[in-house]
């Protein structure tokens, strides 16, 4: 049975979704995070200073080694949360609701919901609500440094 990106966006809520950063560590058996859900209603948003809304949702080590942190972001339409930038962790954004312009290595490219972006280690990469509605996302960053 195949799963359609949208499909995949669609439950990956349901399956990455608590308040700011509950799980942040490996398990105290050194297994990584351990398993858990995050319902939405519990995810305690905070505002960035860029005007954005971010949600955590879990931060930590994956009982194979990457270090993984998720969030939720919704961005006001215009809204960037940072300046284009690269760093070594890869990271990949799940859009939800909204239009946004992913940027990496100089590209733009407009995706909507259901669309998924990817930038590997290293790259320059930026996001930016190019709607007129708020844009809501979520970040899987994995590898070294991610959440830090």
């Amino acid at each position: 049975m195949s799963v359609t990106r949208r499909e995949l966006c669609a439950a990956l809520p349901a399956v990455l979704i608590p308040s700011i950063f509950p799980v942040t560590a490996a398990a105290e058996d050194d297994k990584g995070l351990p398993s858990a859900t995050f319902p939405f209603e519990k995810l305690a948003p905070h505002k960035a200073a860029t005007g954005a809304e971010i949600r955590g949702v879990l931060k930590g080590k994956l009982a194979t080694g990457e270090s993984v942190e998720v969030h939720e972001t919704t961005l006001p339409p215009g809204g960037m949360p940072h300046p284009p930038h690269s760093h070594v962790h890869s990271e990949m954004w799940l859009i939800r609701e909204g239009t946004v312009e992913l940027t990496i290595e100089g590209n733009s490219t407009q995706i909507g919901p259901g669309s998924v972006g990817f930038v590997r280690s290293k790259e320059v990469h930026g996001i930016k609500n190019v709607g007129s509605t708020p844009a809501m996302y979520y970040v899987v960053a994995i590898g070294p440094g991610a959440g830090a």
